[in-house]
């Protein structure tokens, strides 16, 4: 049997069909494809840099340019674990979101509300929903251990691809190479497969 859905709060943002057309328009630019449909190959976790969920879904759920690229669609994640641990899916997995420059085309984003690395990782509750969900995700869509990464080693996923040039770099520091060691070695414990 294939291991459980940890317990997930819907709580989407409009994924109407604007933002829709603007996420082809988005992976035509970037990708040199227009779709807005997700194909998930790697599972990208984020540190929020915020401290309550309420204060991530009010950063997503507009569908205005960001103030670092300046682009459409809005920016938006997956998933957010909240500081109390809870899980809320803000957009289905099947649709593109815009929280990885490169990756944007293949991955789902997990953030989590915190200001650093340190706020999940040495956090019991936050550490124990976010494993179960990556590796709920992970197992549903067939996606590697070693392509679970943080935001900070995007450019050294395989599956990067940016066609921007000025963009080809550009990366964040949450979730550092040494972080994802620790959160890897914990994640690859947790089988795909439950006796059932």
């Amino acid at each position: 049997m294939l291991i459980a859905a940890p317990p997930i709060d819907v709580h989407h943002i409009d994924m109407n069909a604007k933002r829709r057309a603007e996420m082809r328009a988005y992976s035509k630019r970037h990708y040199g494809y227009a779709s807005a449909r997700l194909h998930p190959k790697v599972i990208v976790e984020h540190i929020a840099v915020a401290g309550s969920a309420r204060s991530v879904i009010n950063t997503f759920a507009p569908d205005v340019p960001d103030s670092e690229l300046g682009e459409l669609p809005g920016l938006c994640s997956h998933y957010v674990v909240a500081g109390d641990g809870r899980i809320l899916e803000l957009v289905s997995p099947k649709w593109r979101c815009r929280h990885t420059v490169g990756l944007n085309h293949v991955a789902i984003g997990i953030e989590h509300v915190g200001f650093s690395d340190g706020d999940v990782l040495h956090n019991r509750r936050r550490l124990k929903a976010s494993l179960r969900l990556t590796a709920w995700l992970r197992c549903r869509f067939h996606i590697a251990v070693k392509n679970v990464i943080g935001h900070n080693e995007s450019l050294s996923s395989p599956y990067h691809r940016e066609r921007v040039k000025r963009l080809r770099h550009q990366t964040h520091g949450d979730f550092s190479h040494a972080s994802m060691r620790v959160y890897r070695r914990r994640l690859a414990r947790i089988p795909c497969e439950t006796a059932g």
